[in-house]
C-alpha cells in the first residue's frame, strides 16, 4: 500500500437490541447473512510477488457494511431525517425512497422527516416546512428527476444553530444525501452531535456526479451521467459529420476531475479532442489545440472536442477569484470562450467551418437515473440505514472493489479523486481519441516531465 489511512468507524456505543431483521449467522443454509464488525475488506488490492505487506491492523481494512444481529436503537423510538444538499444529481429520489422503505418497511420505524432545501432548511430565518415521509410518499418518486425535497447550497457552516435545529425536531438520525461539501459539512454536525453528549447518527450517502469522492468506486449519478452526456456528443458528432468541415463542441461537467468527459469519449468513440483539467493544453504554436485541429479539419473534413467545465482555466483572465455559497471556487466559461476562438482562428485562415455548440449540464443533472445507477443507489441507501440503526455515526456508505463498506468521514473527504495522467483511465481515453498525449509547447512539456519524474503513477 502506497499509503496507509485510518480506516476505523466511530459508533454510539454498544449494540444490545435484537435487529427484526431475521436473517442467518450460519452459511451453507440458504439464508442471507447478518454483517458482522468483523467483517471487512482491503481498500489496496495491488501485489507485488514477493513483497509481501504483511498482517493489516483493523484499523487499514474497510469494514463491510450491512444488517447487523444487534442494533442500537429500538426502532419504535427512532425518528430519522432526511437531507439532500449541493447540485442535482440523478439518483437523489433513489436514495430517499430507499432510505425510507428501508426503515419503514425493514425495521419499523413509523417517523421519518425529509428537510426542505438543503441545509438551510435546518436554519430558523428561512422556515421551511420539514416534510413526513412514508412508502406512499415515495413510492415513485424514483420515476422522476431532481429532489422531492429540494437542494441548496451553503449553510451548513451553520454548525450550531443546525444541531440546535435536529434538537428541536427531535431527530434521532440524519442521513446527508450530498457531495464532498455536503460530507464535509455533516461531520461537522456528528462532532458538534457528539461534543454536546447526543446519541444521533450521521450517515452520508455520496453525491456527486463528477465522481471525485475518494476512496470509491464510484458515486451514484456518475452511470446517468455518462450515458446522457454520450447521447450530446453522438449529437454533436453527427451535426459536424454532416457539414462543409463541422466541428461539434460539447462542454461536459467536471470541475476539478475529468471522469465523466473521459468515460463518455471511451463509450461513444466519436471524439477526437478530449479536454480534462488535469491535462493541460495549449491554443496556439505548433503543438496547441487549434493547429492539431486544423490538421485534422483538412484530412476529414469534420471534428468533436469534448471539453470538462474545469479544463483550460489558466488560459482564461479572471478579474478576481470567487466562491459560491458551497465554497467551490466559480470558474469561467471554458466553453464558449473555446467556441470563439476556434472560430476566430478559422476565420483568420478563410477556411469555411460549421461549429455546433452544445452545453447539456442542467439536462443531464435533472434526468432520472438509468438503471444501474438505480440499484446502486437502492444499495447504497438501505446500507446507510443498516449503519445509522448499528449506531455508526461520522460515516459515508461506498462501493470499494465491488463491496459495500463504511468509510470515515474524515478520511473521504481529506482530498478529492482525479484523473491521473499517467493512468490506464487516461490511456484508453487518448488511444480512443487518437489525440496527442501533451498539446503543449516543447518548454511546457519539458517543465511537466521534470515536476513528474520519480513519482509512480495510479490508476
Amino acid at each position: 500500500m502506497s499509503a496507509k489511512f485510518n480506516f476505523s468507524i466511530s459508533d454510539l456505543g454498544r449494540c444490545s437490541i435484537q435487529s427484526p431483521i431475521s436473517l442467518s449467522r450460519l452459511s451453507g443454509d440458504s439464508v442471507a447473512n447478518y454483517v458482522r464488525d468483523t467483517d471487512f475488506v482491503r481498500y489496496d488490492v495491488n501485489a507485488v510477488p514477493g513483497k509481501s505487506e504483511g498482517i493489516l491492523e483493523a484499523s487499514e481494512l474497510l469494514e463491510k457494511a450491512g444488517p447487523r444481529e444487534k442494533i442500537f436503537f429500538n426502532p419504535s423510538h427512532v425518528h430519522a431525517g432526511i437531507v439532500t444538499c449541493g447540485g442535482l444529481c440523478p439518483g437523489i429520489n433513489d436514495v430517499i425512497r430507499a432510505i425510507v422503505r428501508c426503515l419503514w418497511f425493514r425495521y419499523g420505524v413509523a417517523r421519518i422527516t425529509g428537510v426542505r432545501y438543503g441545509f438551510k432548511g435546518l436554519l430558523p430565518e428561512f422556515d421551511f416546512p420539514v416534510r413526513p415521509l412514508t412508502p406512499d410518499v415515495v413510492d415513485d418518486i424514483h420515476k422522476i428527476g431532481g429532489s422531492m425535497l429540494g437542494t441548496s447550497r451553503g449553510g451548513g457552516e451553520r454548525t450550531v444553530d443546525i444541531v440546535d435545529a435536529i434538537e428541536r425536531l427531535n431527530l434521532n438520525m440524519l442521513f446527508a444525501i450530498g457531495g464532498d461539501g455536503t460530507q464535509k459539512g455533516a461531520l461537522s454536525l456528528a462532532e458538534e452531535i457528539e461534543k454536546r453528549g447526543l446519541k444521533i447518527p450521521v450517515v452520508g450517502i455520496p453525491k456527486t456526479i463528477d465522481n471525485d469522492l475518494s476512496f470509491m468506486d464510484r458515486s451514484f449519478g456518475f452511470e446517468t451521467a455518462v450515458v446522457k452526456a454520450s447521447e450530446a456528443v453522438f449529437a454533436a458528432h453527427t451535426e459536424a459529420h454532416s457539414s462543409i468541415n463541422g466541428i461539434g463542441l460539447v462542454k461536459l461537467m467536471g470541475r476539478e476531475s475529468g471522469f465523466i468527459a473521459a468515460h463518455t469519449a471511451l463509450a461513444v468513440h466519436e471524439v477526437n479532442f478530449l479536454l480534462i483539467p488535469e491535462v493541460p493544453f495549449e491554443l496556439d504554436g505548433p503543438n496547441g489545440l487549434l493547429k492539431y485541429l486544423e490538421d485534422r479539419i483538412a484530412k476529414h473534413n469534420h471534428a468533436v472536442i469534448v471539453v470538462a467545465e474545469g479544463a483550460g482555466q489558466e488560459l482564461l483572465q479572471a478579474a478576481k477569484e470567487e466562491f459560491d455559497a458551497s465554497g467551490n471556487k466559480r470558474l469561467l466559461d471554458i466553453g464558449p470562450f473555446l467556441r470563439d476562438k476556434i472560430i476566430a482562428h478559422f476565420e483568420s485562415r478563410k477556411m469555411e467551418i460549421n461549429l455546433k455548440y452544445i452545453d447539456p449540464s442542467y439536462m443531464i443533472r435533472s434526468a432520472p437515473a438509468v438503471a444501474n445507477d438505480s440499484v446502486y443507489c437502492e444499495r447504497l441507501g438501505n446500507n446507510a440505514v443498516h449503519a445509522a440503526m448499528a449506531g455508526k455515526t461520522k460515516v459515508i456508505i461506498g462501493l470499494v472493489n465491488n463491496e459495500y463498506v463504511h468509510l470515515p468521514m474524515k478520511v473521504s473527504t481529506s482530498h478529492r479523486n482525479y484523473v491521473e495522467p499517467e493512468s490506464a483511465l487516461w490511456r484508453d481515453a487518448v488511444e480512443a481519441t487518437q489525440q496527442p498525449v501533451l498539446m503543449v509547447s516543447d518548454e511546457r512539456r519539458a517543465t511537466i516531465t521534470s515536476s513528474k519524474r520519480g513519482k509512480t503513477p495510479q490508476d
